[in-house]
């Protein structure tokens, strides 16, 4: 299981709990799974809440797909991000949820995890997953 990773972002003014952590809770670096897969988040020290709702020690979940880790840009220089975007590599899980079911084609993917707070900024000290590789046969 994967649970912590060292993160290169700038986060915003939220708080996040000491020790709070976001993982994978179903999938592992290195796996070779099947599409569609349904990808488990796990979190521990901190709750989930809706976007939109600003209540202390939580936030909802983002997942980066085939992007560069939290914090690097796509030509490898460290960018400061302070909102999430929406987009095809950046989901968004503002209603809370736990798990999601991707239709990924079959090759190489990488995934991490991210805590946005209310307004999808990472944490002030950003609570993010480490990058995973799985294999889609």
């Amino acid at each position: 299981m994967t649970l912590a990773a060292p993160v290169l972002a700038e986060g915003g003014e939220t708080p996040a709990p000491e020790g709070a952590m976001v993982y994978f809770a179903n999938v592992a670096d290195g796996d070779t799974v099947s599409s569609p897969v349904t990808v488990i988040f796990g979190l521990s020290g901190m709750g989930v809440a809706p976007a939109g709702v600003e209540k202390e020690a939580t936030g909802h979940h983002h997942l980066l797909i085939d992007r560069p880790p939290l914090g690097m840009g796509e030509d490898g220089k460290e960018e400061m991000m302070m909102g999430l975007p929406s987009d095809e590599n950046h989901r968004h899980f503002g209603g809370g949820q736990t798990q999601v079911t991707l239709d990924l084609a079959p090759g190489k993917h990488t995934l991490q995890l991210v805590m946005g707070d209310a307004g999808h900024v990472p944490h002030s000290v950003p609570v993010a997953s480490d990058v995973i590789t799985i294999t889609v046969e």
